[in-house]
């Protein structure tokens, strides 16, 4: 069971990282849609799993490599962030979250 702390550092990193990839959409990921359904913190906060649905769907593959080669940068821009409230930034692991994809490809069997 996750504690109020872990639950309130995934709120606080998943807050920033959406705001991060808001404003550099276009510049660092070339106008694709990135949205963070969810941030699940390790219990000794060092790690972060970012869980991630991209828009649009055909450039999934390209938009997770240029994800992992801006990892640094990305934590390094979080711990500008949220400096004030955490002593370390937490590593990040990106991961695609295909349960939007999981729920239209229900709902289109369910329609037939």
């Amino acid at each position: 069971m996750a504690s109020v702390r872990l639950e309130k550092v995934g709120a606080l990193v998943r807050k920033e990282m959406s705001t991060m990839f808001q404003l550099n959409m276009n510049v660092m990921f070339n106008g694709v849609m990135i949205t963070v359904t969810n941030v699940r913190i390790s219990p000794d906060m060092g790690l972060a799993k970012v869980y991630l649905s991209i828009f649009p769907t055909e450039r999934k593959a390209e938009t997770m490599t240029l994800l992992e080669e801006k990892t640094g940068l990305l934590r390094k821009m979080l711990a500008d962030k949220v400096a004030k409230q955490l002593r370390k930034a937490p590593d990040l692991r990106f991961y695609l979250d295909d349960s939007l994809d999981y729920f239209e490809e229900i709902d289109r069997l369910l329609k037939k």
